[in-house]
């Protein structure tokens, strides 16, 4: 009796945050989902109308759709790929014993803390700027013309910007599991004759195999839906040549006033996010603990 007394007591007590939590995301999903069986434009909301499946055929067989999910992929997995091997490197360099190694361990987590908004302007107008950025003054030192990055190279601007700010928490996850390797085996190692790179490979790295699952399907989940950053440096442009879905569906509602087209667009965007999350987590997965 006192044990279904406690689960009920137990069940109320969590009733206020499931019923907070369905409405924060059962409604909006719900809400979507209906917009995009509808013909619902923001300058015309009177003339609304079942659309059926239209706004979906319409999004998918849009020449800037299979740009933007393409440009989605390139910024994911480049991101992803510069983080991982990058956190490895530094967390293995700064796991080292050093003079002053906390300030250099605060110092090179801190760019995780700056809004993506700050850090995307901080980039465009500090470091990119082809007049007074910093780029273009190393660069004229050396007699060569400043070069318009955000204009020539947008997207692999983008994905530096967002590499950078995305390091430092690769770079944390990754020491911290860093620092539960067992001294043990490095020294047993290190006594049998391995070499470092042999003790990397076969001991460092099936170590961090979880932990690089883990920064893995985190980054993945919000590199999909980066936005600030095309926002606020490139809006996309030139042309498609920096828009992802996300800045898509952006571009379809809020320039477009297209409702309807947008909220396909964003279940569309939500069903390739959890593909491409399972697909890496399960490829990267098996690779790093077989």
């Amino acid at each position: 009796m006192a044990t279904v007394n406690t689960r009920s007591l137990a069940r109320a007590m969590l009733a206020p945050s499931v019923a907070v939590l369905f409405v924060w995301m059962a409604v909006p999903l719900v809400l979507t989902l209906w917009y995009s069986f509808q013909t619902y434009n923001l300058i015309n909301p009177i003339n609304n109308g079942f659309a059926g499946w239209s706004n979906y055929y319409y999004f998918l067989t849009d020449p800037s759709f299979f740009q933007a999910f393409a440009n989605t992929l390139i910024l994911t997995i480049s991101v992803l790929a510069i983080t991982v091997v990058g956190g490895i490197l530094i967390a293995l360099l700064i796991n080292q014993e050093f003079f002053g190694r906390g300030i250099v361990r605060i110092l090179i987590i801190s760019p995780f803390f700056v809004m993506p908004t700050v850090s995307a302007l901080v980039w465009k107008n500090m470091m990119l700027d082809p007049n007074y950025g910093i780029f273009a003054w190393i660069v004229t030192r050396f007699g060569i013309a400043p070069i318009p990055w955000l204009d020539r190279f947008p997207l692999s601007s983008i994905i530096v910007i967002v590499a950078w700010e995305w390091l430092p928490f690769a770079t944390l996850i990754l020491l911290t599991a860093l620092q539960s390797l067992d001294e043990e085996q490095m020294e047993a190692a290190d006594m049998d004759g391995a070499g470092n790179l042999s003790r990397f490979f076969y001991i460092v790295l099936p170590h961090l195999s979880r932990a690089i699952t883990v920064v893995i399907l985190i980054e993945t989940i919000f590199l999909l839906g980066v936005f600030a950053e095309i926002l606020v440096t490139t809006s996309g442009g030139p042309g498609y040549a920096s828009t992802n879905i996300a800045y898509l569906v952006y571009h379809a509602a809020l320039l477009d006033y297209d409702v309807g087209g947008a909220s396909a667009g964003g279940v569309v965007a939500v069903i390739l996010a959890n593909i491409v999350a399972m697909f890496l987590i399960r490829i990267v997965g098996k690779n790093l603990e077989a």
